[in-house]
């Protein structure tokens, strides 16, 4: 009842507030420096200038701070021992200095202290609001607070073309910020980004580590920790603290664990090497083109068209279509086709190597392979504010796809909040309608949208692979943003979902009463950020 109560104030305080705002006539400012997009990550608009001399580096060097407060409540029908509820505070400091012949650098401390609305529960079983805390510096330390320096890097600018080397924020197809909680996801490494052929845009990186959201430490870009050096036992549970990709990122391949990559013989310190060509050469037409690779393990291609048709009165019609490939490189020897690991039935006695059986097993059609296909296509009819799309995406019946970098295979087709639709034989739809108010002249700084999203899973996986996420689901989301006309700087969001799954009938998933389990819940998120 605490939780519940202090989430309806918090949304009376918003209506509030919104009211009393409402009626304001904010006076003209100058451009911020920085602004959000929909999905809360940043873009600067105004960069330190050229600096002429060696002190000028730092006396035209430029600040970006960042405030922010975000609430999480989680409702999972199927049980009320768990209500992993979050509220935290947190933000931002970025320093950039000013170039001096196109050399420069960028420094970003973050934090995010939780506020005391999670107890020791949440810290194993927590789901939305786990991003507010590190659940392995919680459950070893104690500490419910996240500091970190996720930022440092340094960078060389010239012909269009910047090169940077360090701690960064990397955006490609299958990597990104994911920047909507209070840390976002960073890289180490070397990257280039290259505007200097015409109607092209170049994107290379070699990564070497990457830090998730609700993680303070740099970890490994594939491995997934499965050494049980250090145990905590809760109420019978043994929970594994883990220093590389855990049980925090839902998107990880477990079969790809520390344990099961030095038995194979293979390395725990992978890279990761990525390339990306987006050309408009063809009036209308972008087409895109990507590389994401774990040398020794496996990699992937993509390839996306989308293409702008005029339609009468000032409408336009955007065809896109997305094509995926994923090839296994001795990835599916180790690990399996499935994210969860579980088609690796042990280790040989004589070589020492994991067993994974080939050919069909446990629902998988060539079980120590990871080569798959994704299909997805889209429909996107804009004018003016707003915009609706209809978008379908298509899974092969042969592997699920590897992608733990916070980027999503099916992102801007049918991926929607929380949700992941990319094991193999899994299908799904969307529709999504967007509007800005603001821009329509209607209601100053508000925009919604809203989508709903249907998948159909493979019933034969969720059934003998225990697979917590396989079974077939409804889900309804929607998102509304405020920017508050007395204070611009200011941007509220508030997001509201709700998922009807099937009953996981699988035996791994039984309760006590041997009944099946509904996945079914709903998720309310508030975010404030404030920008300086």
């Amino acid at each position: 009842m605490r939780k519940i109560s202090l989430l309806l104030s918090i949304t009376a305080l918003f209506t509030l507030v919104f009211l009393a705002d409402f009626t304001w006539s904010a006076e003209s400012k100058p451009m911020p420096k920085r602004t959000l997009k929909n999905n809360m990550s940043e873009v600067y608009n105004i960069l330190p200038d050229p600096a002429t001399c060696f002190s000028e580096i730092f006396t035209k060097g430029m600040y970006y701070g960042r405030l922010r407060l975000n609430y999480f409540y989680y409702d999972n029908y199927a049980s009320s021992l768990h209500d992993p509820t979050g509220f935290a505070v947190g933000g931002s400091l970025i320093y950039k200095t000013a170039p001096l012949h196109g050399l420069s650098a960028t420094a970003g401390f973050y934090t995010a202290q939780n506020l005391g609305l999670l107890d020791k529960e949440d810290a194993l079983f927590g789901k939305t609001g786990k991003d507010t805390f590190s659940r392995y510096d919680r459950l070893k330390d104690g500490d419910w607070g996240m500091n970190v320096l996720a930022q440092a890097y340094a960078q060389y600018s010239i012909f269009k073309t910047d090169l940077k080397v360090g701690r960064q924020i990397y955006e490609s197809f299958l990597t990104t910020s994911n920047d909507t909680k209070f840390i976002p996801v960073t890289f180490e490494g070397y990257t280039i980004y290259s505007e200097y052929v015409p109607a092209t845009t170049l994107s290379l990186a070699w990564l070497t580590a990457m830090k998730l959201r609700d993680h303070t430490t740099f970890h490994d870009v594939i491995t997934y920790d499965d050494r049980q050096d250090e145990v905590y036992n809760y109420k019978g549970n043994n929970v594994y603290l883990r220093a590389f990709n855990d049980m925090d990122d839902g998107s990880a391949h477990k079969g790809l664990s520390y344990l099961k990559l030095k038995a194979a013989g293979e390395d725990v310190e992978n890279d990761l090497v990525i390339a990306g060509v987006s050309n408009k050469s063809i009036k209308n037409l972008t087409f895109d083109v990507w590389y994401t690779g774990v040398p020794d393990l496996f990699y992937s291609l993509m390839a996306e068209p989308n293409y702008d048709i005029a339609l009468p009165d000032g409408w336009i019609l955007t065809p896109g279509f997305r094509y995926m490939q994923q090839f296994d490189n001795g990835a599916g020897e180790i690990g399996g086709a499935a994210l969860n690991g579980k088609l690796v039935t042990g280790f040989d006695p004589v070589t020492g190597r994991p067993v994974v059986p080939s050919g069909h097993y446990r629902g998988y059609r060539d079980a120590d392979n990871v080569d798959s296909k994704m299909y997805a296509a889209r429909l996107v009819l804009k004018k003016g504010a707003g915009n609706v799309m209809v978008g379908y995406s298509k899974i092969a019946d042969e592997a699920d796809l590897i992608t733990p970098w916070r980027g999503f295979p099916t992102g801007g087709y049918t991926r929607t909040m929380g949700e992941s639709n990319w094991q193999a034989d899994c299908a799904s739809w969307m529709f999504l309608a967007f509007y800005d108010f603001d821009k329509a002249g209607m209601i100053k700084g508000f925009r919604a949208s809203i989508d709903f999203v249907t998948s159909d899973e493979d019933d034969l996986k969720e059934h003998l692979n225990g697979d917590s996420l396989g079974t077939d689901r409804y889900v309804v989301h929607s998102d509304l943003w405020y920017r508050f006309q007395s204070l611009p700087d200011l941007e509220a969001r508030v997001r509201f979902k709700w998922l009807d799954g099937d009953d996981r009938t699988n035996a791994a998933t039984y309760n006590k009463f041997g009944s099946s389990v509904d996945p079914s819940y709903s998720d309310i998120r508030f975010e404030l950020n404030y920008l300086f």
